[in-house]
C-alpha cells in the first residue's frame, strides 16, 4: 500500500465513529485486493500473495469486530470466513478468479454497511485528535487539507 493511502486511512480512522470505522476497514480491504490484482496482472506473484495475506488479515479484523450477541453476526461470520477461504484458494491455485468472487461478495456487504452508516450518529471513537479540513484550495495533484489548532498533546490521554 502506498504511503499516501496509509496516511489517508489513518486520518479517516482518527475521525470515524463506529459505523465509519467498519467502512474504513472495508476500504482497506479493497485497496489490498486492488494491489493483488495489479501485481497479478504484472506477473509479480510474490507481491500478489503478500497483498492477499494483508486482505485476509483485514477480513480477520472484521471477524474480530463482530458482536455475536446478535444473530446477524453469525451470518456475517460465515460470509467473512467464506471470503477469507476464497482468498486462500486464490493463493493455492495461483489464480485470481477466487479473489474476484470474494471481492464481489464483500462489495455487496460494503454497500449494505454504507447505508447503515448513514443512520449512525454516534460521536467519533477517538477524541483529542487533530481536526482536518479540506477546502477548495487545490494543490498540484489533489485537494489541500489544512490542519488547525495543532496541539502537541493530541491523541490518547493517559
Amino acid at each position: 500500500m502506498k504511503k499516501e493511502q496509509i496516511q489517508e486511512f489513518t486520518r479517516r480512522i482518527s475521525q470515524s465513529n463506529k459505523g465509519g470505522l467498519v467502512i474504513v476497514i472495508y476500504d482497506i480491504l479493497f485497496a489490498y485486493l486492488d494491489e493483488a490484482k495489479e501485481a497479478y496482472a504484472r506477473g509479480e506473484w510474490d507481491r500478489c500473495k503478500e497483498a492477499i495475506r494483508h486482505a485476509q488479515r483485514t477480513i480477520d479484523e472484521l471477524i474480530s469486530a463482530l458482536n455475536f450477541s446478535y444473530d446477524l453476526a453469525k451470518n456475517l461470520y460465515q460470509i467473512y470466513v467464506f471470503a477469507r477461504d476464497n482468498l486462500a484458494k486464490a493463493m493455492y491455485k495461483q489464480d485470481i478468479e477466487e479473489l474476484l468472487v470474494s471481492e464481489r461478495l464483500m462489495k455487496k456487504l460494503y454497500a449494505a454497511f454504507s447505508e447503515a452508516m448513514k443512520q449512525d450518529s454516534s460521536p467519533p471513537l477517538m477524541s483529542n485528535t487533530q481536526q482536518v479540513y479540506a477546502g477548495y484550495t487545490y494543490g498540484r495533484d489533489d485537494v489541500v487539507e489544512v490542519c488547525h489548532n495543532y496541539d502537541t498533546s493530541r491523541g490518547f490521554l493517559v
